[in-house]
C-alpha cells in the first residue's frame, strides 16, 4: 500500500465510523466521523502494544508528524517510553516556566508590592522588565550563575545607568533569598557581584543655579515641541520642586485648586516603610502659576486618575525617564536632572533669605535632628505660601530676562 501523501490526507472524507490512513513506521492519520483529523502513531514498549498521538491535521503537516514520528522511534530506540518522555518533558518545561526567573520576581514582587512606595514599586518592576526579564526571564531561577548576572549588569552599565546596575544586583539578590525559601533555587548569585561592579559616581544631581542659564532653561521648557502633558510636567516641576516620583504619581484627587494645595499621600514620600503608614500628607503649597498649568492640563487627563498620564496607557503614570529625557533633548544633558530642580530652588531659597526651617519642610526633608524632629510640629505653611509665590514670580522674571540678581527673590521682612 503507497504510504500517505499531504493531498490524500487533505481530501480524506469522514465516514459513519472512524478509519486510518497509514503514514508508515506505525504513523496514521485517524480520520473521524465528525471530520477531525488526528495524528497517531503506534508502537510496542516491553512486549505491550502502545500508542502516542502528533496533533491535528492540517495545523501538524503531514512533513511535521513524521518527524514527530522519527524522533519517538530514537526515544524507543534508547529504552524509553516515548509517551513517558513527552509527560515527563511537559512537567519538566511547567516547572521551569513556574520557576523562571520572571515567574519568582513577579512573585516576589506581588509579595512584597505594598510595603513599597508607589514610586519604588513601578521603579522596581519597570527595571525588571526593561533589563532582567527579555534576556534572563525565561531561564530557570536555579540554573542562573554569578556570570550571568554579571555580563547583563555591566551591559546595563556602560550605557552610563550605574546606579540601575547596583539597583539591580540588590533587588535580584532579595529575590534569590525568596527562591532558595521557596525551594527553586540554592543559593544567591547576586550575592557573589558585590564590588564586581563599578561604583556609583557620589555627586550630587546636577542642577543649574545661575539666574542667566535658568531662564535659559525655562523658555526651552516654554517652547517644549513634545507632547502638552510632558512639556506640562516640565513646567511644574520647578514651581512645586517635589521629588520627581511624587509629581510623575500625582493623582487629581489630591489637588484643591481653588485652595491653592496639593496634598501629597505620606506612603508617596521617602519614608521607611514603618514610617509611611503612619505618614500625613505633605501639604504643597501651589502658586498661582502652578495652579493655571494644572488648570491647562485638567480638561486634557482630568477624568482619569493620573494628572500625568503615561503617553502609552493612562493606566500608569508618566515613566521614570521622559522628564530626563526630555531635558536631554532641549540641549541640558549633563546640566539638570528632573530631581535637580529641588537643589535649584534650595539654593536660590537660602541665598535669598528665606528660612531654612520653611525650606526645608517644602523640600520634605526630615529632621536631622531627632528631638527638634519629634517636638516641632510646625508646618511654616503660611511662609512656604509666601514663599512659593515669590519663587514662581522669580522664575517668570528669569523667563523673561527681567532679573539678573538673585536679590529680588529676598525675603521681605
Amino acid at each position: 500500500m503507497a504510504e500517505l501523501t499531504a493531498l490524500a490526507a487533505r481530501n480524506a472524507q469522514p465516514r459513519e465510523k472512524p478509519y486510518r490512513l497509514a503514514a508508515g513506521r506505525g504513523l496514521y492519520l485517524q480520520v473521524m466521523p465528525n471530520g477531525a483529523k488526528y495524528w497517531r502513531q503506534k508502537y510496542r514498549y516491553l512486549g505491550k502494544a502502545m500508542m502516542i498521538g502528533h496533533g491535528v491535521f492540517p495545523e501538524v503537516s503531514l512533513a511535521q508528524a513524521r518527524e514527530a514520528c522519527d524522533e519517538a522511534r530514537k526515544v524507543l530506540a534508547s529504552g524509553v517510553d516515548p509517551s513517558s518522555h513527552r509527560k515527563m518533558a511537559k512537567r519538566a518545561l511547567k516547572v521551569q516556566t513556574e520557576n523562571s526567573v520572571k515567574a519568582v520576581v513577579t512573585e516576589w514582587y506581588r509579595l512584597h508590592r505594598d510595603e513599597w512606595s508607589e514610586t519604588y514599586a513601578e521603579r522596581i518592576i519597570h527595571s525588571m522588565e526593561n533589563d532582567i526579564f527579555p534576556w534572563l526571564g525565561d531561564r530557570p531561577i536555579g540554573s542562573i550563575e554569578p556570570r550571568d548576572l554579571l555580563v547583563r549588569l555591566q551591559e546595563i552599565q556602560q550605557r552610563g545607568a550605574k546606579e540601575t546596575g547596583h539597583r539591580l544586583r540588590r533587588w535580584l539578590s532579595h529575590v534569590f533569598r525568596y527562591a532558595i525559601v521557596k525551594g527553586v533555587a540554592e543559593r544567591d548569585p547576586a550575592a557573589d557581584l558585590q564590588g564586581a561592579l563599578k561604583p556609583i559616581d557620589q555627586n550630587n544631581f546636577p542642577t543649574i543655579t545661575e539666574p542667566e542659564r535658568i531662564g535659559e532653561l525655562l523658555r526651552a521648557i516654554e517652547g517644549y515641541s513634545g507632547t502638552y502633558i510632558t512639556r506640562a510636567a516640565l513646567k511644574l516641576s520647578p514651581l512645586v520642586f517635589t521629588r520627581p516620583g511624587e509629581l510623575r504619581f500625582a493623582e487629581w484627587s489630591e489637588f484643591d485648586l481653588e485652595k491653592g494645595e496639593w496634598l501629597v499621600p505620606g506612603s508617596r514620600l521617602k519614608l521607611r516603610k514603618a514610617q509611611k503608614k503612619v505618614a500625613k500628607p505633605h501639604v504643597v503649597p501651589l502658586s498661582r502659576q502652578a495652579v493655571q498649568i494644572l488648570i491647562g492640563l485638567k480638561p486634557l487627563t482630568g477624568a482619569g486618575r493620573y494628572v500625568f498620564p503615561g503617553e502609552r496607557t493612562a493606566t500608569r503614570p508618566l515613566s521614570e525617564n521622559t522628564l530626563n529625557a526630555a531635558l536631554h533633548r532641549m540641549g541640558f544633558k549633563g546640566e539638570i536632572v528632573a530631581h535637580g530642580f529641588r537643589h535649584m530652588a534650595s539654593t536660590a531659597l537660602n541665598e535669598a533669605g528665606w528660612s531654612e526651617d520653611a525650606i526645608e519642610r517644602q523640600l520634605a526633608h526630615k529632621d536631622k535632628n531627632f528631638i527638634r524632629a519629634t517636638y516641632n510640629k510646625a508646618q511654616y505653611l503660611e511662609e512656604r505660601r509666601a514663599m512659593m509665590q515669590a519663587w514662581a514670580d522669580y522664575l517668570d522674571k528669569l523667563r523673561v530676562k527681567d532679573v539678573e540678581r538673585p536679590t529680588a527673590l529676598r525675603k521681605v521682612a
